[in-house]
């Protein structure tokens, strides 16, 4: 059986979109007809993602449905950022990333520096140190994955690096929205920086930013947030290779890599959506051609089946993640995690502040 063909993955991407239905469906009933709100004031996508974890802690999922499961959390979350690109301005982007690029450097920095020093206390493993360091600064799982065969990282390394990902990423998703509104008293561009750069997964970022946006009404937050974690994805072209040339110095290693490979292509997606909002915008809101009407309804359609999508892969990470591996894993290398996710915490805490009296000044 070739279960790479796409009959074999409707059963796991039909199951998510099913938990996203339910946790769509359960959200308006708890929210609107129990609590009588207008609007429900529950997130959709925090209760696809609760949901499927429980679920997929009670029952075995099986194979038939995991492999459309892996491929909506990989490749229909990256549908999703690639259309929340339909509700940013291009001035937006550069103007949101030139904020968040100096952001994102002294957060690598610190993190890096506190795990260098962090590892000589705990003596773990040289591989799983520069796993779980890049997996922290960079862009989760996927960094790991895509550096392990550049340090020749063994397969337990991998596990227990991308296990602390999925824990500690997991809690930040959840639990950081609610606290960067309090703490940042609702603005969206604070918000957005610290939630884009404090999360270790382009999609727990995607899906925190969801969180507050349905909690809290804010689609420029989310927005913000995605833009500076897909710039954040592309220190992997810089990090990689510096990585590989540290563990490797001294050694007759010949690792290669390839840029080509590494490079996060659906960020060139989410800019050309960008691009064709803003060309659709001008064109039929200053000229007098027929289809005004249409366009709207066809950014909107894309503006909720970003969402749609991306509560589908929340609800696909979900059941896909298995607690009972992660107590398997041993203590040392998920104190490393923690101090990490505490490390980037705190540091984007300390810059965005540094920040803030920047632009208010």
């Amino acid at each position: 059986m070739t279960l790479k063909h796409p009959l074999n993955l409707l059963p796991g991407i039909i199951l998510a979109f099913i938990l996203y239905s339910f946790s769509e469906g359960l959200n308006n009933i708890i929210g609107i007809e129990l609590l009588g709100y207008e609007k429900s004031p529950i997130s959709t996508a925090m209760i696809a993602i609760i949901l499927g974890l429980i679920l997929g802690n009670i029952f075995n999922i099986r194979e038939g449905f995991l492999i459309g499961l892996d491929f909506t959390q990989k490749n229909i979350l990256k549908l999703g950022i690639i259309c929340l690109g339909i509700q940013l301005k291009p001035f937006e982007f550069i103007k949101f990333g030139s904020i968040a690029i100096p952001l994102i450097i002294v957060c690598i920095i610190s993190v890096l520096i506190v795990i260098k020093l962090l590892i000589q206390k705990l003596k773990i493993s040289r591989g799983m140190s520069y796993l779980i360091a890049i997996g922290s600064t960079v862009c989760g799982t996927t960094a790991i994955i895509a550096t392990a065969p550049v340090i020749n990282a063994k397969k337990s390394e991998v596990a227990y690096a991308v296990a602390n990902m999925t824990l500690f990423g997991i809690l930040a998703m959840l639990i950081y929205p609610y606290f960067a509104n309090i703490y940042f008293d609702g603005d969206p561009l604070f918000v957005g920086l610290f939630l884009g750069t404090a999360i270790h997964e382009t999609s727990q970022v995607a899906a925190a930013g969801l969180i507050y946006d349905q909690q809290f009404n804010s689609p420029e937050t989310l927005n913000i947030a995605t833009v500076t974690k897909l710039i954040r994805n592309t220190f992997l072209v810089i990090m990689i290779p510096l990585f590989a040339y540290l563990y490797n110095r001294g050694q007759n290693n010949d690792q290669k890599y390839s840029i080509v490979k590494i490079f996060p292509y659906f960020v060139l997606g989410f800019i050309a959506f960008i691009i064709l909002r803003n060309i659709g915008d001008v064109f039929f809101y200053n000229t007098n051609v027929a289809g005004k009407e249409m366009w709207v309804d066809f950014v909107n359609t894309i503006k909720i089946s970003s969402k749609i999508f991306l509560t589908m892969a929340m609800a696909a990470i979900g059941l896909s993640t298995n607690l009972k591996d992660l107590n398997k894993m041993g203590y040392k290398p998920f104190i490393v995690g923690f101090v990490s996710l505490l490390t980037v915490g705190f540091v984007s805490l300390v810059a965005i502040n540094y920040l803030s009296g920047i632009i208010l000044n």
